[in-house]
């Protein structure tokens, strides 16, 4: 999700770890953005065991210049962290001229970025890009300089496999999220409503939404997205559940699969929310980031997206305490069903137009703090910053490095020992089901999708099997008809 994965970028990069279709993924902006997210113990900076090679390589006695991806104005800590990052690696690389881009990756200006010569030479991108730019030749195939890197085979494949086709490397995972549902126990609790069960299901969301909801109060059981992209990737978490897909491809062909039964009952949920259970927000338009201010100020009981983007200003910013604020996987359409949720992340990709020093200098940058214990100093160090202001550091649920890797027990125990680490239920990793987003017109189907959702909570009793059908004649005529799958 593009809205997820930069807010994701914004709001957590202190070590994505999402826009949103409309966003990211992701995340959405960030989330993603929330991509690039500050929550990465390594995502402060990267290191590809360069330190090591910088006196004998050549590269590193040749003046370079790159041009880095940065964080925009307003995110006043993550700028902080970057300038931290590119002092320690110039003091590295001091051959190295770093120019500092805040450019946030957008899927309408990453053309024109290209055409005009003005990209970074490497940006952040989401995980529903990668065939996108890969096909546009917008993205540097890196394979070499992955295959030469010592950490490969301690990278998260669950994420990293998402930017790896047909066995060439086309980018590097910072972060990523399986799209969770986050509970304010609090709201719950005011109303005597059960806390559900973290296996749950669609009819335990229905029936905590309609018995926290208070429409004259203005608070809302759930507060699914409604505006832009991201509310048609909210709602294909609820395809996924019932079993549906996007999307199959075959001979160069992509057709169009969410037609389907399974569409229909997701569809069905989303107005029974609506029009039965009087749950959703009496302004239901609300973006990426409405939603996760709704809940964050205690307007919506729960809120979907990657669990860290809505944690981490809930618990900073609206004054939550982390036992208020439960995170679930989504819920299964019926008892004993899984609970899949749309998986997504953060990478960082490297530009084609760069020359080849710059690009393995942008590699090297990207890739400086990780698995280093200078970047989990740096992780603990925001810790205890956070600790000393009275806020809290979210970690990711899942990150760039594989969990049970010795790097990834560092980290564990680095959190472990601080009482301001927001701790997820460590059930919940048993029950997350992942299913990465569809690689060809993602943001275009999810554009569709707003709008059919639009009006089935502006308009009660419309017909969801017609809409479901018009909107997959306009994402196959308009759109997948014009795709050439490799």
């Amino acid at each position: 999700m593009r809205k997820f994965t930069a807010v994701l970028l914004c709001l957590l990069m202190t070590g994505s770890i999402l826009a949103a279709c409309g966003g990211g993924n992701n995340s959405k902006n960030n989330a993603s953005g929330n991509a690039g997210s500050s929550n990465n113990p390594a995502s402060a900076s990267t290191n590809s065991g360069g330190d090591a090679s910088a006196s004998t390589d050549d590269i590193a006695s040749r003046k370079v210049t790159i041009k880095i991806h940065y964080p925009t104005p307003d995110l006043t800590e993550m700028r902080a962290q970057e300038d931290d990052k590119i002092k320690r690696f110039q003091e590295v690389y001091p051959n190295v001229e770093i120019v500092k881009d805040d450019w946030q990756y957008s899927v309408n200006e990453i053309g024109i970025k290209m055409a005009s010569n003005e990209a970074p030479t490497f940006y952040n991108t989401f995980a529903t890009e990668a065939k996108f730019l890969i096909e546009k030749g917008w993205v540097a195939d890196i394979t070499d300089l992955y295959n030469n890197w010592e950490f490969k085979d301690q990278m998260n494949p669950v994420l990293q496999d998402q930017f790896i086709v047909d066995g060439k490397v086309y980018g590097i995972a910072q972060n990523g999220y399986i799209t969770s549902t986050v509970v304010n126990k609090k709201l719950l609790d005011a109303k005597s409503v059960a806390v559900p069960p973290l296996d749950w299901t669609w009819d335990d969301m229905y029936n905590a939404a309609k018995g926290v909801a208070e429409p004259k109060k203005g608070i809302a059981g759930i507060a699914p997205m409604g505006k832009g992209n991201e509310a048609g990737w909210n709602w294909t978490n609820f395809l996924y559940e019932a079993g549906g897909d996007i999307e199959k491809v075959e001979g160069g062909k992509v057709t169009q699969t969410f037609n389907s039964d399974a569409a229909v009952k997701a569809l069905d949920f989303y107005k029974k929310l609506k029009w039965e259970a009087n749950a959703i927000p009496q302004d239901w338009a609300l973006g990426w980031g409405d939603a996760i201010a709704a809940f964050k100020e205690g307007r919506a009981a729960m809120v979907i997206a990657g669990a860290a983007d809505i944690i981490e200003p809930a618990l900073n910013q609206g004054g939550m305490k982390p036992e208020d604020v439960l995170t679930y996987p989504m819920p299964a359409a019926e008892a004993g069903g899984k609970h899949t949720g749309i998986l997504g992340g953060n990478y960082l990709v490297i530009n084609p137009n760069a020359t080849k020093d710059e690009q393995e200098m942008a590699f090297r940058y990207i890739t400086f703090d990780y698995f280093s214990d200078k970047g989990l100093e740096a992780t603990e160090a925001i810790i205890k910053d956070r600790q000393k202001d009275g806020k809290y550091y979210v970690p990711q649920l899942i990150d760039y490095y594989k969990e049970d890797s010795e790097f990834g027990q560092k980290a564990k125990a680095i959190y472990d020992k601080y009482d301001n680490v927001y701790k997820y239920d460590p059930n919940i990793l048993a029950l997350l089901d992942g299913k990465p987003e569809a690689q060809y017109g993602t943001q275009d189907y999810y554009g569709a999708m707003s709008n059919v959702i639009q009006e089935a909570f502006s308009k009660k009793g419309t017909d969801s099997k017609k809409q479901i059908e018009e909107a997959a004649n306009t994402v196959q005529t308009k759109f997948f008809d014009a795709v050439k799958a490799e």
